[in-house]
């Protein structure tokens, strides 16, 4: 067979099926055409070129204040008490348990793409694997807020750390908000070191690109002397395996922790078994539709179509229809579980779920979690961006319902008919949540803004190994350095 490829093939060979089957190869994760040089000014052109654009102005002063409205909230919260939020007697956890689940379980999207997928050599995460990381260390800072605040007197917060402390007292470890502190501030410890790690080759590449002196001075502090050698690279490829292989238990564990919040407790409705893969199945399944509700406008104003195709999308939407059905499963054995344990207690919760007075916001929750899903089981859906954006959206919506429903009609029907209530946000409560969701979109404004949002050198990889796939001929030899 002849080796040469300076001259077309034939038409109707199989020298021109192998080269018209070449780019839609690597197209699946990279668009073809790109070099080396083509990736690093179309990503580094976001941040150091680009003017900033009103609409980004626009997106930034409203999400800002979000927070303020969140700063007001947590300062009344402050000096009044946490009187001023819907709790009550039975409902003594409410929005602040239930934005802490959700939160959490939208951080964990973001470390499955950039270690598990990283570890399994999965190419696709690598235009998304970024800003997922991103989200996940802003989900977790907004997460962090509701546990503390809900403590009553948050300033003291620190009783909870093992501290030496010269009253002799020592946290109570049989405590569940002993077991959130180690396992939030753990996660986001290694989530924003593996974060951090990957960022500091593209952060020397905009320090040396960069033509403003503060900017230059700003990058090259971050990027910690780094110069492409191959000491460097070596050293970075063993932090960044070492960090994977800690991040990939801690996707299991934290929510697993988050869950047995729940489970350790005798409370129907939360006395489940189920309840730790289940949770776990559901924080990846809101996780990823976080990635793809965040993923599918950022490809589209910064005209990234190039670097996350349609091959991202459609894996992320396989995966949240994965993910989807074990949460359906888990909800099945729940009902199924209350009905075959013969105990009164369970049978009455679930009743109460299914034609009490939460029904509506329970088939609400099985209606955005179960049934809309199913569509994704179609191609046609899954190539149709405003389709899977929409879904992303009712599944973000599904699973902040689901969090509402476990806690609350799980609480509001007690052993004591005597004790019964409704259970309803105020505007407090609902003021934090609000803010809250400021708080994150501001925290990825100023990330998209300052920071590659793509990882340039692992695109350029990719690049160099589709392209010597196909047999294409790349830019340069320069490699990763700078």
């Amino acid at each position: 067979m002849s080796e040469d490829t300076g001259s077309p093939p034939e038409p109707g060979s199989r020298a021109q099926d192998i080269a018209s089957a070449a780019p839609q190869r690597q197209a699946a994760v990279i668009e073809p055409g790109h070099t080396y040089a083509s990736v690093t000014d179309k990503i580094s052109a976001i941040v150091l070129t680009r003017r900033t654009t009103l609409g980004w102005f626009v997106g930034f002063g409203v999400s800002f204040a979000l927070v303020l409205l969140l700063m007001y909230a947590i300062a009344s919260l402050l000096a009044v008490g946490i009187g001023i939020w819907g709790v009550n007697v039975p409902v003594a956890w409410g929005f602040a348990i239930v934005n802490f689940v959700w939160w959490i379980g939208i951080g964990h999207a973001g470390t499955l793409i950039s270690a598990i997928l990283l570890l399994m050599r999965q190419e696709w995460r690598t235009s998304i694997n970024r800003f997922a990381e991103a989200m996940t260390l802003f989900a977790v800072a907004c997460a962090g807020l509701f546990p503390i605040l809900h403590l009553g007197r948050p300033w003291f917060f620190y009783w909870l750390f093992p501290y030496p402390s010269t009253m002799g007292v020592w946290p109570q470890f049989r405590s569940p908000l002993v077991w959130d502190v180690f396992a939030v501030s753990t996660y986001a410890t290694v989530s924003l070191l593996f974060w951090y790690v990957g960022l500091i080759p593209d952060l020397a590449t905009l320090r040396d690109r960069s033509q403003h002196r503060l900017a230059r001075a700003s990058y090259g502090l971050l990027a910690m002397g780094w110069r492409g050698s191959a000491r460097h690279w070596s050293r970075y490829q063993m932090a960044s395996l070492l960090l994977a292989g800690l991040a990939t238990p801690l996707v299991v564990s934290v929510h697993t922790v988050v869950s047995l919040d729940f489970a350790v407790a005798v409370v129907p409705g939360w006395h489940s078994t189920i309840f730790p893969p289940y949770f776990v199945a559901g924080a990846i399944y809101s996780g990823f539709a976080m990635v793809m509700t965040l993923s599918i406008p950022i490809r589209a104003i910064y005209k990234l179509e190039d670097f996350i195709t349609m091959r991202h999308l459609q894996n992320m939407a396989m995966i949240i229809l994965a993910t989807g059905l074990i949460v359906a499963y888990g909800y099945l054995m729940e009902v199924f579980m209350a009905w075959y344990g013969g105990n009164p207690y369970e049978a009455s919760m679930t009743l109460n779920r299914m034609r009490g007075p939460y029904a509506p916001l329970y088939w609400a929750l099985i209606l955005c979690n179960i049934v809309v899903p199913q569509v994704l089981w179609f191609n046609r859906v899954r190539a149709n961006v405003l389709a899977l954006f929409v879904i992303a959206l009712i599944v973000n919506i599904g699973m902040w319902l689901e969090r509402y429903i476990i806690v609350v009609t799980s609480l509001h029907r007690d052993f004591l008919p005597s004790s019964w209530g409704m259970y309803a946000g105020t505007r407090w409560d609902w003021a934090t949540f609000v803010g809250s969701i400021g708080l994150f979109l501001a925290l990825l404004f100023l990330f998209l803004r300052f920071l590659p949002m793509i990882s340039i050198f692992e695109l350029r990889e990719l690049v160099a190994d589709t392209a010597g796939r196909s047999g294409s001929e790349t830019s340069s030899p320069g490699g990763r350095g700078h």
